[in-house]
């Protein structure tokens, strides 16, 4: 070896100051550097290579899911309010709601098929049936329960098959509550911040969402005469509704900035507003007999229930793109055990 392949070292290919002890020495080097020394370096920042999220954003088309959340709701209440109305002998108002919750989860199965692509993507969630999945159990329970809509709607109508459609309706009573809420667990059982710090009172949510809808819904197709089923849903749903979220976002911590900026906050706002006014217009309109009233009563819940569901789910889009809400929240929990 000649001398010009011999560093300052005395090693080949070293380099000054960066020589490694081995033995003894070396360990015991290093407990003298761990002892009560200050780090020259400060420590990091929170961040993501090349300035990338953390997490992948959710894929979903906001008009198609959010869509989807919605109608899933109304369906699901709507038959709960349906099964309600028979037994309470309202036909008047047990027939919009059956016919309400056939069409809206048939839109909402159109919607999801939508975003998916090709119907062949949904058949492909069925060929197992997992118990820890939202997403397979959601997918089985859609089966189920959108037949069951349909036959309780089309005996309705058609003024026959009676006993069949009682049947129908009963099941699709059952499964409804399951329907309304099973997206706030799938939403929950995400990554995304503000979805998953919230999945105790989501459900709630959803369910007092679902509520409001299908009572907007009842108000504006049903006779004020038999409508006071949907007066007390639309009073309890908004209660519930705003209790709820109110509550969700006071234990959210960080992860609720994104519900009270941009336009979540815009359309979470305008949700507490046409949910108040609407449950307050519905009790109004059984005192009134206006049918004005209980039109507009409708339409605020109905739209209030929309702007929800649209709200919440621009709000976790926003909450995985900015990487704070994932790091900040691990840091907290991480400094918590420590202590």
């Amino acid at each position: 070896m000649s001398g010009s392949d011999v560093t300052r070292d005395g090693v080949e290919g070293g380099r000054p100051g960066r020589e490694a002890p081995t033995g003894a020495g070396a360990g015991r080097r290093r407990r003298r550097r761990g002892r009560g020394e200050q780090p020259m370096v400060p420590e990091a920042e929170f961040s993501s290579y090349y300035g990338k999220p953390v997490l992948n954003k959710p894929t979903w088309k906001a008009l198609d899911i959010a869509g989807y959340l919605y109608l899933g709701g109304l369906a699901g209440a709507s038959s709960l309010l349906a099964a309600g109305a028979g037994l309470g002998g309202r036909p008047a108002l047990a027939r919009p709601a059956k016919l309400g919750a056939a069409g809206a989860i048939s839109l909402s199965l159109v919607a999801l098929v939508h975003d998916l692509g090709r119907p062949a993507r949904f058949l492909n969630m069925l060929r197992v049936f997992k118990p820890t999945s939202p997403m397979s159990v959601g997918s089985w329970l859609l089966v189920g329960y959108a037949p069951l809509t349909l036959a309780a709607a089309a005996a309705d109508v058609a003024g026959r098959y009676r006993l069949a459609g009682s049947a129908a309706t009963a099941g699709a009573a059952v499964l409804g509550p399951a329907v309304a809420t099973y997206t706030a667990v799938l939403l929950s059982d995400t990554a995304v911040p503000s979805w998953h710090e919230g999945y105790r009172q989501l459900p709630y949510v959803f369910a007092g969402s679902a509520a409001t809808a299908a009572s907007g819904l009842a108000l504006a197709a049903a006779p004020a005469c038999q409508a006071g089923p949907a007066r007390r849903m639309a009073a309890l749903g908004a209660a519930l509704e705003l209790g709820a979220f109110r509550l969700m976002k006071g234990r959210l911590g960080l992860a609720a900035e994104p519900y009270e900026q941009g336009r979540p906050h815009r359309l979470l706002r305008a949700a507490e507003v046409l949910t108040a006014g609407g449950a307050a217009l519905a009790l109004l309109s059984g005192r009134v007999r206006d049918r004005r009233v209980a039109l507009a009563a409708g339409a605020a819940l109905l739209s209030g229930s929309a702007a929800l569901r649209f709200g919440v789910f621009q709000a976790g889009v926003d909450s995985a793109e900015d990487p704070k809400y994932t790091v900040v929240p691990q840091r907290e929990r991480l400094a918590a055990r420590g202590r």
